[in-house]
């Protein structure tokens, strides 16, 4: 299980390694109260690599370039997965970047010295370039020393890099570690070291050992509460940038949009609903929406983010936000845009079944396919939508429950995709094809 850089750093200070100033951000309200001073790095909190030349690290100097970088990386997927999180951290101007990790040598059962003095975005490192000295016996500063003097530093920075490289191993041993990594590790003009990035890769059968990690992973940052914003008379697309407003207040647990006027008149001009996990996705999904002409009536940025990448507290926050449409007067169509490494096609559906089955939301009947219209496309070779029992879509109205169309990367399971074509989920390749049919199953004739 890989750490979070913020949680990485969070472990490496605690253990006396240097990290710059740094803070958390879960909502673009959060720069408005910054407590580092500018000029700042804005860093992309997934656990992907190459950040950097994906575009999620961005450097800002005040709070309105903060707040555009910020809106930029929060809707920027980066090997799949777009971050709920971002960590504002100090600017450095470094001088020399090196690589520096611990790991498990699996052929010799020991622990293994890494470092390189091409560390960093454009470290070129290879076998050639990334010196190695195993740890056969009780670890000692020796063994710290022999690297750096391998690595072919001198003067001053022996005796520092060395600490350093003592205090990853004393990490890595007293958490039962896979791996930990500095990279880079930052050298100003003044010798003065600091790591700048860092990777934490925690043995999953060692987590019940040592409650610091549990409660670390358990660190899930979320909006307090579930509570949807409801846009008062439907969305246009001119009202996107008030939606945005409303947004902010959904990551910080506020309804800052009407949640006490008249419910019943918006929903029958409203019909749709949004779910997505990050605040970029969610606006991002509700300007489409609007764009192919559908009204939205609320949204929810289930706000999920770490707790370690657990899928089961995504599926927690999935049922709330299901429930929170739900009631009390349910939307016609729930578009659900979940993006993550740890997040999987069958689960997400399997979340929605059990829900589904236990409010009685479907029924299984069926309108003949001869009265309804034609789907856009019926296949994801044939265009960008794949869906599924067009007719259950569009009969939802019999029910209690609405349409959902999906994206989550990944393909079904062979029982999934049955799952999948017994009810009245449909299927979508991209974030502009699941919007186009929000709108068109939203502004079908009811049946």
């Amino acid at each position: 299980m890989d750490l979070l850089e913020y949680q990485a750093k969070a472990l490496f200070a605690a253990m006396g390694i240097p990290v710059l100033p740094s803070q958390p951000i879960a909502s673009l309200q959060e720069l408005r109260e910054l407590k580092i001073p500018y000029p700042i790095a804005l860093k992309s909190q997934v656990r992907a690599g190459g950040r950097g030349r994906a575009g999620g690290i961005r450097f800002a100097s005040n709070t309105i370039d903060a707040v555009a970088a910020a809106q930029a990386i929060f809707s920027l997927p980066i090997g799949g997965e777009c971050p709920a999180l971002l960590l504002a951290e100090a600017k450095y101007n470094v001088e020399q970047e090196f690589y520096l990790a611990v790991a498990l040598d699996d052929n010799a059962r020991r622990p293994v010295l890494l470092g390189s003095t091409q560390g960093g975005m454009d470290g070129k490192l290879s076998a050639g370039t990334v010196h190695q000295v195993l740890v056969d016996g009780e670890f000692s500063p020796f063994y710290a020393r022999r690297l750096v003097l391998k690595m072919g530093l001198r003067g001053e920075l022996v005796p520092s890099v060395s600490e350093i490289v003592e205090r990853m191993y004393a990490l890595f041993v007293q958490n039962d570690l896979d791996l930990v990594e500095i990279n880079p590790l930052g050298v100003d003009r003044a010798g003065e070291l600091m790591a700048l990035d860092g990777k934490v890769t925690v043995n999953d059968s060692a987590i019940d050992r040592h409650t610091e990690l549990k409660c670390l992973l358990n660190g899930v940052v979320m909006p307090p509460s579930l509570k949807p914003v409801w846009i008062e008379g439907g969305t246009a697309p001119a009202s996107v940038a008030n939606a945005a407003h409303g947004a902010q207040g959904a990551v910080n647990g506020q309804n800052s949009n009407s949640t006490n006027g008249d419910r019943s008149k918006k929903n029958a001009s409203t019909p749709i609903g949004i779910v997505c996990n990050g605040m970029g996705l969610t606006l991002a999904a509700l300007d489409l929406v609007c764009r192919f002409g559908g009204n939205v009536a609320g949204f929810i940025n289930v706000g999920w983010t770490v707790g370690g990448g657990r899928p089961e507290i995504l599926e927690g926050r999935l049922e709330q936000a299901l429930a929170s449409l739900s009631h009390p007067h349910p939307v016609r169509v729930v578009l659900l845009d979940l993006l993550g490494s740890a997040i999987t096609l069958d689960g997400v559906v399997a979340v929605i079944h059990q829900y589904a089955k236990r409010h009685g939301w479907w029924r299984q009947e069926t309108q003949p396919m001869e009265e309804l219209p034609q789907p856009l496309s019926t296949t994801r070779s044939e265009g960008d939508l794949a869906v599924n029992n067009w007719a259950n879509n569009l009969a939802l109205n019999q029910g209690r429950g609405p349409a959902i169309v999906l994206r989550v990367l990944g393909e079904p399971s062979d029982e999934t995709r049955e799952l999948i074509e017994s009810l009245p989920i449909s299927l979508a390749d991209s974030l502009e094809a699941a919007a186009k049919l929000t709108a068109v199953l939203a502004n079908a004739p009811q049946v």
